[in-house]
């Protein structure tokens, strides 16, 4: 019964990690194009588009 559980817990834990993997992706591919589309929209400006 305890092997069982653990190669349960491992099956989540590994879905759980890719799950939370592939999320990540999507939300790093979201802040690249808004990064991007602020970086091209405002150079015509002059100003700079970032506070540091």
């Amino acid at each position: 019964m305890i092997p069982l559980l653990l190669v349960l817990l491992v099956i989540l834990v590994l879905f759980g990690i890719g799950f939370t993997a592939h999320v990540l992706w999507y939300i790093a591919i979201a802040v690249l194009v808004l990064w991007l589309l602020g970086f091209f929209l405002r150079a015509d400006s002059g100003q700079r588009w970032y506070r540091w």
